[in-house]
């Protein structure tokens, strides 16, 4: 029973592959244009997933690169409760002093721990102008990211992909049911008489 079920279930959804009286040439058209569309939809998530993966990935490192880190002073007592506003994971804003490459002292504000006393030495990184800027991320942590901008841009280019072919899908079937209907309008009629 469940076997027979099956079979007939497949033969719905294959309906349009197999020779049938009622199959037309749009039927086949149709068939052909949603197997292309899944295609395309997989190919098109894949191909712009790993590109967002790789580009995210590449970029994370390539920023991990330009930055090195220095040790600093924190020159004033940091606050000892983080704002609402500071964000940051729980840090705060300080002053700090460190010694550039080239020997000179240079000043600035870096996020530390709250708390932090004035005089306590922490690590600060430093882009190639010697700017503070925040603690680059690992290439563990850039993997992870890319892997997740990169799921997510492949899920949308894909669903984007299949709402573009389910609205030609739409249209043919639109456009299918206006045939049906003129073709019922002439034969409809035809049925109620009596042939002789």
């Amino acid at each position: 029973m469940a076997d027979s079920r099956h079979r007939t279930t497949r033969r719905v959804w294959l309906w349009r592959w197999r020779s049938n009286p009622l199959r037309r040439r749009d039927d086949i058209v149709e068939a052909w244009l949603l197997l292309a569309v899944c295609a395309l939809a997989v190919a098109t998530g894949a191909f712009v997933g790993a590109a967002t993966a790789l580009g995210v990935e590449r970029n994370l490192n390539e920023r991990r690169a330009e930055r090195h880190p220095v040790q600093a002073v924190v020159t004033e007592d940091a606050p000892a409760t983080v704002s609402a506003t500071a964000g940051a994971g729980g840090q705060v804003w300080a002053g700090v002093r460190w010694k550039a490459a080239d020997g000179s002292l240079r000043t600035g504000s870096a996020r530390v721990e709250p708390g932090t006393d004035g005089g306590t030495t922490v690590r600060v990184w430093l882009d190639r102008h010697g700017n503070v800027v925040p603690a680059p991320l690992d290439s563990d942590d850039a993997m992870y990211q890319g892997v997740a901008l990169g799921t997510a841009t492949a899920v949308g280019a894909a669903l984007t992909v299949s709402c573009l072919g389910w609205a030609v899908h739409g249209r043919a079937e639109r456009r299918r049911m206006a045939q049906w209907d003129t073709e019922w309008a002439r034969i409809g009629p035809q049925w109620g008489q009596r042939t002789g």
